[in-house]
């Protein structure tokens, strides 16, 4: 029999979200700040010649810089003032939370609650600043040696222009990380995710378009288009069902007298996930194996160098030991990842501080050893089924010349920041609708 809040869950209709106007307010102030942050990326960065940038990053779109690019929404191709997106803030995230699982005095903010959150929050805030700035100038000195056909990227190269491109793309940076901030505070969603989630999504009718043209000229067949939309749709089935996927635990917790009134004696659950990591794994292990091919076109070295070479025919895309390499380093990055953002010590010994304990398991180490085994076990599971999802599209591309236009990393960024921005609307409807009841319970007790 379905609990009261799923019956309520199951009411929740166009009608209920007419009278939600908290949540039209947040949603349309998500909508206007995406649409600010789409506009930015068509702003570009002044001293640069767009001709030299296209066909610099027509050659590079396999490596790192055109998996940055789709995580860029296009804005790092075309070089505006979004160019490096909100990736340095997400490197400063991941390596606070590295920092914080082996640094003593930032486990002991981790642990502090409400304040030692904030102060975490603004050591991320400083070490985005430094990221971001250091990967402009670097971006901007790169700029300087770029040269094409159409001759040099650069119009006028010198100090000035590094430092002037430097700082824009850092103003960049920081705005798009106090703009997230903000859509995660006033509107609906995680306001990094949703950022991320409009670049990639925003490629999708070029990406249509681009089909439909190979359709037309005859490189791709009709059959090879709807075999690759019932791929997308299959694996999209998939994702939805593996990222709501969980193992729930059982705990007990005892009944406690205060006084003459008995407390606890209540069950819960202790959920964990089948993908604990998330989408961090993909995107570690594609940029470790798009580097050395990033540097290779970066460099100019000649492509009959025979390191030039080795580079290019075995790490490239589609490659029997770019798919194995990339396999074994999602399914490293999972577990180390996992360990990191989930402690069965620490759990267990929060259970044991509050009462609570697995039955049949002994509090303390026990149950840290209980739930290492199970997140182990699950970590196996999720781990195989990122690197087949991140696989596929290599496997198209390689056997059926297939044009798999976002690879796995960014199919599971797209679904799963759309599961978790519609269970939070999903959460806004029902909050309004028990304030509406208890509303109306109020005024049934006055009248009475």
């Amino acid at each position: 029999m379905a609990s009261p809040a799923e019956q309520l869950a199951s009411n929740v209709n166009l009608g209920a979200f007419a009278k939600a106007t908290e949540l039209k307010k947040r949603l349309w102030f998500t909508v206007l700040a995406l649409i600010v942050y789409r506009l930015g990326t068509y702003i570009p960065v002044p001293g640069i010649d767009p001709v030299v940038l296209e066909e610099f990053f027509r050659q590079q779109s396999r490596g790192v810089l055109g998996m940055v690019d789709i995580f860029a929404g296009g804005a790092l191709s075309r070089m505006t003032v979004f160019a490096l997106s909100i990736m340095p803030y997400i490197s400063a995230s991941i390596i606070i939370q590295l920092m914080a699982a082996v640094v003593p005095s930032l486990e002991a903010l981790k642990k502090e609650g409400e304040g030692g959150r904030v102060k975490l929050n603004q050591y991320t805030r400083y070490l985005t600043v430094f990221l971001a700035a250091i990967q402009a100038f670097a971006l901007a000195t790169g700029l300087e040696h770029m040269q094409g056909p159409s001759g040099p990227a650069v119009l006028d190269p010198g100090l000035i222009f590094r430092l002037s491109t430097a700082a824009t793309l850092t103003a960049g940076t920081v705005f798009l990380m106090w703009l997230g901030e903000q859509i995660t505070s006033r509107g609906v969603g995680n306001g990094t995710s949703l950022i991320i989630f409009s670049s990639i999504v925003a490629r999708v009718p070029a990406s249509i378009i681009g089909a439909l043209e190979l359709s037309r000229t005859g490189a791709l067949s009709v059959g090879s288009i709807l075999l690759l939309v019932a791929i997308i749709v299959v694996v999209i089935g998939c994702v939805v069902f593996v990222e709501r996927a969980q193992r729930r635990i059982l705990v007990q917790y005892p009944k406690r007298q205060v006084g003459n009134k008995i407390f606890g004696g209540e069950a819960t659950h202790l959920p964990l996930k089948l993908n604990s990591a998330g989408v961090i794994p993909p995107i570690f292990a594609s940029s470790l194996l798009l580097l050395p091919l990033t540097l290779v076109g970066f460099s100019g070295a000649d492509a009959s160098q025979p390191w030039a070479q080795w580079i290019s025919t075995n790490l490239g895309h589609g490659r029997p030991l770019f798919m194995i390499t990339y396999a074994a380093l999602i399914i490293f990055f999972s577990f180390f990842y996992t360990a990191v953002v989930f402690n069965p010590k620490d759990t267990a010994d929060n259970l044991k501080k509050y009462g609570g304990f697995v039955p049949g398991i002994r509090p303390g180490n026990n149950t840290a050893d209980y739930l290492d085994h199970i997140l182990t076990r699950l970590t196996v599971i999720g781990s195989i089924y990122m690197a087949l999802v991140c696989l596929l599209p290599e496997f198209l591309t390689a056997q059926f010349n297939i044009p798999f236009y976002f690879g796995g990393t960014s199919l599971l960024i797209v679904v799963s920041v759309t599961m978790d921005t519609v269970a939070r609307i999903q959460a806004q409807l029902i909050a309004h609708q028990y304030e509406g009841l208890i509303k109306k319970a109020n005024l049934t007790g006055k009248s009475l």
